[in-house]
């Protein structure tokens, strides 16, 4: 079984890596060596497993195969639910963790998903609104979260296991992407170059939201592989939107998925990719707490129509 589990873990980070590569082309673009250092990090998930481990080692392993599971429910057949209250202590179903390992990472977790979140909400709200001389102050609050970032990973999947050292790995990558595309969006802000700050945003959203889902930090995980089934008797026009073939969608456009997984969600967009490849990342409405930020095509984010409530980002209060 945990044979089984590993080479599917190893599988759904391959082809995760394999489609983030051709998916953020800004980030591979310019560290061509980015996707090979996945690969290798992958490689460590495939070396061979004893199956017969004696009764001290189990707690370790089961706490792995939870983690494993969570981190990849969708792929290996395994959902976990955490509870909606991003406060409560959904650590205390973790296996094999000793109760000063669930204290020290409950509080990272809440860090992470509240406070990370919220100031990166904040930064949307002013980068849209163009208030350079609030964006400026952003860089200073996110490096501050460094510690955290250590803390989790390095708690939360804390043995030479290949699972965990693998997942080390992949979760060490996303902060150095993160923070990569924040140096980016600070060069860009004291050019106030508004595009380019665009894009840097969105890859750090992506690579926050492929952290805390490599993690396990999201409060739910759903098995459903596509939207699509649940439209398949619904007419197209039953959804209203303008038709990207005639109008794409652009930065700040409030948007609704017309193909794709995500199809029928919606969301705003909050980067275009200037590099030719027709991609936008797009950050859904608030579900439960998260919200999920994805790459997809731009002709499948189509305007929306009618009056509209604002991205609830404009709804947070500026501190006086």
């Amino acid at each position: 079984m945990m044979r089984a589990l590993l080479v599917a873990f190893a599988v759904a980070v391959l082809a995760t890596n394999t489609v983030w590569a051709f998916t953020t082309p800004s980030i591979t673009a310019n560290n061509p060596g980015a996707l090979q250092k996945q690969r290798d990090a992958t490689s460590l998930l495939m070396s061979p497993v004893n199956d017969n481990k004696n009764e001290e080692e189990k707690p370790s392993m089961e706490r792995r195969k939870f983690f494993s599971q969570l981190a990849f429910g969708g792929i290996v057949g395994s959902s976990f639910m955490a509870a909606p209250n991003a406060n409560a202590d959904w650590l205390s179903s973790v296996p094999g963790t000793d109760a000063g390992t669930k204290r020290k990472l409950n509080g990272p977790v809440v860090k992470i998903r509240n406070d990370v979140g919220r100031v990166m909400d904040e930064l949307q709200r002013d980068l849209m609104q163009e208030r350079w001389d609030l964006v400026e102050s952003y860089p200073p609050q996110l490096r501050s979260f460094v510690p955290i970032f250590t803390t989790y990973t390095d708690s939360a999947f804390p043995s030479d296991a290949p699972t965990d050292n693998g997942l080390r790995v992949a979760l060490r990558y996303e902060v150095g992407r993160f923070f990569a595309a924040l140096e980016r969006l600070k060069q860009a802000t004291a050019r106030r170059a508004l595009n380019e700050a665009y894009v840097a945003y969105s890859d750090m959203s992506v690579h926050l939201d492929r952290y805390m889902r490599v993690g396990g930090i999201y409060t739910y995980y759903d098995e459903k592989i596509s939207n699509e089934a649940y439209f398949a008797a619904v007419p197209d026009s039953a959804l209203v939107y303008v038709d990207p073939a005639k109008e794409l969608a652009e930065v700040r456009d409030l948007v609704i998925m017309s193909k794709g997984e995500d199809k029928g969600k919606t969301g705003i967009v909050i980067g275009i990719y200037p590099d030719g490849s027709k991609k936008c990342v797009v950050k859904f409405d608030r579900f439960k707490g998260m919200r999920e930020v994805k790459i997809v095509p731009l002709d499948w984010a189509a305007k929306r129509l009618g009056e509209q409530d604002p991205d609830d980002v404009f709804l947070i209060p500026r501190k006086a």
